[in-house]
């Protein structure tokens, strides 16, 4: 682990300490549960940056309640409308984080809501308090040590504990937000008191920062399928030229690489101005409509690649729904909780990361499909690759609107560790095709 963790000494050989990590352990490493759980105990996630420290909190209503008191889980869908402020006062005066006691750091909440699940065991709805809470230290003093004195809930509820893991560190460029790592807050029974906890994170640095962000682009587009089949189909007839309602034959190697380079720039362009605005919290739509959009896209450009229903326009498609996929580029440094200078960093590394990717896939499919596009086997091809990306389009749409896997994007999902397999099959294929036209001379200029 990138982290190391330093906990107060009388926690550590604790029994209660043991189940309470074991809990959290379990409800990390299993997403399905963690969706489903409340355990009766607090989860706390902490996000680190060089100039502030994030905190999400997820509180059960009904021990909230209990400390909280105002009979908040009457009317829960209401309860942030009606006693946010007094909410947000409360959580200011039960946590608190410092180097030097006598000097504690400003604490803001800036986010409340509510969430709603469902035991899994008996099917029974539970709410919880999600709050989004901000420490940011003195000047001169380091995010990377400080204590944390927190006792929501604990207060009033003795035996009511927080879980506390550090969900991601920018600084070591650990962005692993499924750590199951936890420590815990909760009452000693033997002193009777409930001692700050210790954070100690390893050192890091800005360029770490940045290298991180810059991986993390290029592991998005690396694992984002859906991403790169979109612009690869849309590229699927970028080298040709159209003949009315129909697809003609090769344009000629200059044309190819203009119609290319405008295609791919447009995509750039389209997807950076709506990661900006996304990272920076002033433009959001629904993840759900956001992902069932990206599939549309995909099914858009699979059509096109068949029937040319936008000839010529290609770059302002492109333009177009690389605006939808930004926004879903966005989400992953949304999450972050970064300041304004290290979100900035963030998106220049994200970005050059999705670009270096997306070149390189480019550069390894691309050629193939320009030769083989001068051969008469091409149009089976393109029609072919077009089917089935169009198919996987609609079993993405499926699965994204109703949030139910299918069987064709389980197919999916395992051939994706196939893929430089497939660009090899492209790369036979192409150039035995194009041999076989050259030796039949039935090749296109």
């Amino acid at each position: 682990m990138c982290n190391i963790f330093s906990i107060n000494s009388r926690h550590k050989n604790s029994w209660r300490l043991f189940i309470f990590a074991t809990i959290f352990a379990v409800t990390a490493l299993r997403p399905t549960i963690a969706a489903a759980h409340q355990t009766p105990n607090t989860l706390v996630f902490l996000d680190a940056s060089p100039h502030r420290v994030a905190l999400e909190l997820q509180m059960p209503l009904s021990e909230l309640e209990l400390a909280f008191g105002n009979n908040i889980s009457k009317n829960p869908e209401t309860l942030i409308e009606k006693f946010g402020p007094q909410l947000t006062e409360y959580l200011k005066a039960h946590i608190h984080a410092y180097t030097k006691k006598a000097t504690p750091w400003n604490v803001e909440v800036e986010a409340l809501r509510m969430d709603k699940g469902k035991y899994i065991e008996n099917g029974i709805d539970y709410w919880e308090v999600v709050a989004r809470v901000v420490i940011i230290p003195l000047p001169g003093e380091s995010t990377r040590k400080f204590m944390l004195d927190y006792d929501v809930i604990m207060h009033q509820v003795v035996n009511h504990a927080a879980l506390v893991s550090i969900r991601s560190d920018w600084e070591t460029g650990n962005l692993n937000t499924s750590s199951a790592d936890a420590m815990v807050i909760s009452w000693n029974t033997k002193d009777n008191v409930i001692y700050p906890l210790e954070i100690n994170l390893q050192q890091g640095s800005w360029f770490k920062g940045f290298n991180s962000m810059l991986a993390l682009g290029m592991q998005h587009i690396k694992e984002g399928t859906d991403h790169l089949l979109f612009l690869i189909v849309l590229l699927l007839p970028s080298m040709l030229l159209p003949v009315k309602k129909h697809w003609g034959g090769f344009g000629g190697v200059k044309c190819s690489l203009r119609n290319l380079l405008k295609i791919v720039t447009a995509f750039t362009i389209g997807h950076s101005v709506t990661l900006l605005l996304g990272a920076l919290g002033w433009l959001s739509l629904p993840a759900q409509l956001v992902e069932v959009l990206i599939a549309v896209s995909i099914l858009v450009s699979a059509v096109h690649a068949i029937y040319p229903i936008f000839p010529g326009r290609e770059a302002l498609v492109a333009a177009g729904f690389g605006l939808i996929h930004g926004l879903a580029f966005a989400s992953v440094l949304s999450n972050l909780n970064l300041t304004a200078l290290t979100l900035t960093l963030s998106i220049l590394g994200f970005n050059i990361g999705i670009e270096v990717m997306q070149l390189f896939v480019i550069a390894i499919i691309v050629p193939w499909l320009m030769l083989m596009s001068r051969t008469l086997v091409y149009p089976f091809f393109r029609t072919g690759a077009a089917i089935l990306a169009g198919v996987a389009a609609l079993a993405w749409m499926a699965e994204r609107v109703f949030n139910q896997p299918n069987l064709i994007t389980q197919v999916i999902l395992k051939f994706t560790s196939y893929e430089l397999w497939l660009v090899f099959a492209v790369a036979i294929f192409s150039v035995t095709a194009f041999l076989s036209a050259r030796f039949k001379k039935a090749l296109f200029v």
